[in-house]
């Protein structure tokens, strides 16, 4: 093995060291998050079938086929990836898409993994050209090709490794390459919630903090909370804090409704971001059609920001749509903001 290999294999090992750092880091936010399947509320469709391929694989004392989850950020992704994990019995390693900067750093994590073991890239969408074409071998084959020396003295090692599940969690499906995308086994699309399961979430993140919650006051957090598990818990938390300061017992609707009306989360769930977004749509562009650069740049934020986590949920609440020509703000955003509707909507 050459002095270049080597560097990067202890380059690649230096990543894995700092990914192990970092998941001891998140143990405490990670306190929230189911450990079963069991545990799992909501997305019965896909709990089901993932029960059924994990029973069937370690019923042939196999390694599970590489799984694709998909869908906005909040909704389980990643809490999906260690219940896999815990349920085949197996270790993790979790890191990002943005964190695998070199193929050194790529090949240093697949050479410790184990037989079994889970590999979970979230954002996988956003790895780099080079370090993907890494991942296809090992994903097909147990293998990587590594080219080492140049021109006519090149030549390909092959590293063979212990078979393994690759995890990749996504919110932009349509990034990935076509070649990765197909060679996942498994896929899985994560959806919003409904506010009876949310309430049901709340009130178990509830009890494990130690609250206090009647079932009114869970279902107004549930119904502000964009359908969105991990949005839920924030404003449990916040709630929480209010809660202890004030010296309350027990969280009812009026304690909830007055801690999320202070924290500017209004009855649709809409939060200030989302509200200057659609209000931007209305007042600036005339309720659209207007192109998401236009968007991000008047609203500074990142083009990603917009896509990923505010215009999902307004698409799904049904504030805006999209058109050939860009986004158009929806009647129910008009009449959320008491503005009269004076648009013909076929006209987009």
């Amino acid at each position: 093995m050459t002095e270049e290999t080597r560097r990067k294999l202890f380059e690649g090992q230096k990543t894995v060291d700092k990914v192990q750092e970092t998941e001891e880091d998140v143990v405490l936010n990670m306190s929230l998050r189911p450990h079963k399947l069991t545990e799992f509320v909501g997305q019965k469709e896909i709990t089901d079938n993932l029960k059924v391929c994990i029973t069937a694989t370690k019923q042939r004392k196999e390694p599970l086929e590489h799984v694709l989850l998909s869908g906005p950020p909040g909704l389980g992704k990643t809490s999906l990836a260690h219940i896999i994990a815990h349920e085949m019995g197996t270790k993790i390693t979790a890191t990002s898409g943005p964190a695998i900067e070199r193929a050194g750093d790529l090949i240093g994590i697949l050479t410790n993994l184990e037989k079994g073991d889970i590999l979970f890239i979230d954002e996988i969408h956003r790895l780099s050209k080079v370090v993907e074409e890494f991942l296809y071998p090992a994903m097909e084959s147990s293998q990587i090709d590594f080219i080492i020396d140049k021109g006519q003295f090149a030549r390909t090692i092959k590293f063979n490794l212990k078979p393994f599940t690759l995890v990749g969690a996504t919110t932009r499906t349509g990034l990935l390459a076509a070649p990765l995308r197909a060679r996942f086994g498994i896929f899985y699309h994560l959806d919003f919630y409904q506010i009876e399961e949310l309430a049901r979430i709340i009130k178990h993140s509830a009890k494990i903090l130690g609250m206090k919650i009647d079932d009114e006051a869970a279902e107004e957090i549930a119904r502000r909370a964009r359908g969105t598990p991990r949005v839920a818990n924030r404003l449990l938390r916040r709630i929480r804090d209010y809660a202890q300061v004030a010296k309350i017992d027990k969280v009812n609707l009026e304690v909830a409704s007055k801690t999320l009306d202070e924290l500017r989360i209004d009855k649709a769930g809409l939060d200030e971001i989302d509200r200057k977004a659609l209000k931007l749509m209305l007042e600036s562009f005339n309720g659209g059609p207007v192109g998401i650069d236009s968007l991000a740049a008047s609203l500074n934020e990142e083009v990603d920001t917009i896509s990923d986590t505010i215009e999902p949920y307004l698409l799904k609440a049904g504030y805006i749509k999209r058109t050939s020509r860009g986004r158009v703000a929806t009647k129910l955003a008009y009449e959320h903001f008491g503005i009269k509707y004076a648009k013909q909507e076929e006209l987009f």
